[in-house]
């Protein structure tokens, strides 16, 4: 169905072993809770995928659809938006300004001129970064987003779109993380990031949160417990947040959850190679814009090095035949580079005899994937398709 590509797989020799609550459930709750109250909030379709399931000789594949999440194009509209509210709340009760402003509080206005006064700031490739800057704006605060030199003007403009004021720094986003940390210790600013690191985890975990949300979603509408779940890298945040929901989930029976990066930026599955957290360095020049990461998240790490199976490492050449795949379907869908990783390793492993005995690839396996953005750079995204890039 895809031309074979190269590819790297290490199974997790540290699966399963015991470790930290690193999402606790009374956080998940209140995530679950706000989100879906939000105005224009509506589950995303899971889409059965039967001809990838008979390429992959599987039982079923199934696809959440992130595509479509509140105009954003990405799952990442769960987790930024939801940080910034829970920041903004936080520092109204500490100003002694609200002890308990609601979302709705915020969404109407009712402490703008408080929180006009607040500016959030974060290093983004894409996604990340249009989260934060449309949170910003929906309750009120003012934000400055930086990304690196390699995001397209497309993604920028995106992000612009929603107020934000855009800062571009040479070098990769790891480079973008540490200019904003900078900025804001000088401003007295707000850093709303998806990547956690020594003494800087609270907002990241309530990002991390609203993405189980679509892990959530997606277990509600399973015909049948799935036996594996294949899903995207970067630093780590949305597969730790996958792992930890469908562990909750499925507690006597957990799929097997495989975590596929870029080969260009592996950082979990160096982390995994390693025993401890590992840093990619270079330029980490991945098609793959929203997993070009060199430095895996604190938190997801601590939940990774137990909750994955598997760490997988493809190449750009496997995305691209991958959302060709979906664009060309009987019932076409539209996927981002940074969307099928999970895709791409599925159909990498099923094909190939060691991998597919090691995953424990049936053909009787269920396959979870989740396709975590849509065309989120439209003139990228045609290009692609058209291969010319």
């Amino acid at each position: 169905m895809i031309p074979s590509r190269p590819f790297r797989l290490l199974i997790n020799r540290h699966a399963g072993t015991p470790g930290i609550a690193v999402l606790p459930e009374g956080g998940w709750r209140r995530a679950h809770a706000a989100i879906t109250a939000w105005s224009g909030y509506l589950p995303t379709p899971l889409r059965d995928l039967p001809d990838v399931a008979a390429a992959a000789r599987v039982a079923q594949v199934l696809y959440k659809d992130e595509g479509g999440r509140f105009g954003l194009g990405s799952f990442k509209a769960l987790g930024g938006a939801f940080a910034v509210m829970k920041l903004l709340q936080a520092e109204l009760a500490r100003r002694r300004v609200a002890n308990s402003a609601s979302g709705a509080d915020l969404e109407a206005g009712r402490f703008r001129e408080t929180t006009q006064a607040i500016t959030v700031t974060c290093a983004t490739d894409g996604n990340h970064g249009r989260s934060v800057a449309w949170g910003a704006q929906r309750f009120g605060a003012r934000c400055v987003i930086w990304v690196h030199e390699h995001v397209s003007q497309g993604r920028r403009d995106a992000i612009a779109a929603y107020g934000a004021e855009i800062r571009v720094v040479p070098g990769n986003y790891d480079d973008a993380v540490r200019a904003a940390q900078a900025e804001a210790d000088r401003q007295g600013w707000f850093v709303v990031s998806d990547t956690s690191y020594e003494g800087y985890t609270e907002v990241p975990r309530d990002v991390m949160q609203g993405y189980r949300l679509m892990a959530e979603e997606a277990v509600r509408d399973l015909p049948a417990p799935p036996t594996h779940v294949f899903i995207q890298g970067g630093v780590g945040g949305v597969a730790a947040a996958v792992s930890v929901q469908i562990r909750a989930r499925f507690p006597k029976a957990v799929p097997k959850l495989v975590v596929v990066e870029p080969d260009k930026a592996a950082c979990l599955l160096a982390s995994a190679e390693a025993g401890q957290p590992t840093t990619i360095a270079g330029d980490l020049d991945t098609l793959m814009a929203g997993l070009a990461c060199g430095e895996p998240s604190l938190l997801a790490w601590q939940e990774l090095e137990r909750g994955a199976a598997a760490f997988m490492a493809v190449p750009d050449a496997a995305a691209v035949d991958c959302m060709r795949l979906l664009a060309r379907r009987e019932a076409p869908v539209v996927a981002g580079e940074s969307a099928v990783a999970g895709l791409a390793g599925l159909l990498l492993a099923a094909r190939e005899p060691y991998a597919r005995a090691a995953l424990g690839l049936e053909e009787d396996s269920r396959v979870l994937l989740f396709g975590t953005e849509g065309a989120t750079d439209p003139a990228l995204y045609a290009q692609l398709l058209e291969g010319q890039g």
